[in-house]
Order: C-alpha cells, then structure tokens, then sequence
C-alpha cells in the first residue's frame, strides 16, 4: 500500500478505528468466545467447558462483550432463571474479520487447514479467501490500494457524473 500519506502515530492511536476495535474485542479469549457464539454457544456453562477458560475469566470478557454491544444478555426462553449470550448485530457484524483472521494463521502461523472447515452450506463446499474489494467488486492487492484524505475520494454521485459526461 502507497501513497503520499504518511499517518501520525500518536494521532493514530487516539482517531483510528482499528485500535478501538482491538480494544473492544480485547485478546484472545474473547475472540474464542466469538467463535464459540458463531458456533452456537449462548450460556456461560457451555463456553467455559468447551473452551477450558476460568471462570472468573469467562465472567470478565463475557461482561466486557455486552458492555462493548457485541453480544447481549438475554433470559433463557425455558428457564427465566438462566441467561443467554446472543449475538448482535454488532456481533454478527465480526463474522468476516473472524474468517480473515482465521485464514490468515492457516496461511501464516499454522501452515494447516483449521479443523472444522468453514463451508458453505448450499452446498457443503470450502469458502474462498477473504479478499479486499474495489467498490465494482475487484479483487485488489497492495498494489492496487493508497491512502487518502477524505477530501480527495471521490463520492459514488461524482463517479457517476464523471461517467456520464464521457
């Protein structure tokens, strides 16, 4: 990735988006907790067997979830004595990083598939790298992408007046 801009650090960390959704979703319990809810997890007690995590831990980083609106707590529909963990949409919204994050430790950290494999279910078959995409749904490489000031993008009316006078 190129271009002219060359970011302020400092600034970085008090303006960017990508600090504070690392601080939202926090380490790596509860990017497991994620996975777990993707799964079908939604009460305490199944997280914390299926995923060996302490449960003052567990109560921690499922409290820090709600707080951050990527889960919600909800009663149970047959006991309201017991609460669910539900994704939101917020939540749902994760789905994509969860798989780019994924495929990248296979490709780099793990060298192997991760078991289960994530497919499609029309048709049971593996889903394609997570790509980054131009906004007519070209796939683009490092190459292909700059940074630039708001200022300089060009809005989706402009683009199209552009089209129309050529």
């Amino acid at each position: 990735m190129g271009g002219a801009i060359r970011e302020s650090l400092r600034q970085l960390a008090n303006d960017c988006s990508l600090p504070a959704a690392l601080e939202a979703m926090g380490e790596r319990w509860s990017f497991l907790i994620l996975r777990g809810s993707f799964n079908g997890l939604h009460h305490f007690e199944e997280f914390q067997s299926e995923l060996g995590i302490a449960r003052n831990i567990l109560a921690n980083r499922l409290a820090r979830l709600v707080d951050k609106g990527i889960l919600q707590r909800q009663p149970c529909a047959d006991d309201r004595r017991k609460i669910e963990y539900r994704l939101t949409d917020k939540g749902y919204a994760l789905l994509p990083v969860m798989v780019s994050l994924r495929q990248w430790g296979e490709r780099w950290e793990t060298g192997v598939p991760a078991y289960p494999v994530l497919v499609d279910a029309r048709d049971s078959r593996p889903i394609r790298a997570v790509q980054v995409l131009s906004h007519d749904g070209r796939a683009l490489g490092k190459g292909d992408l700059l940074w630039a000031l708001p200022e300089d993008v060009v809005a989706e009316e402009d683009a199209v007046e552009v089209k129309a006078a050529e």
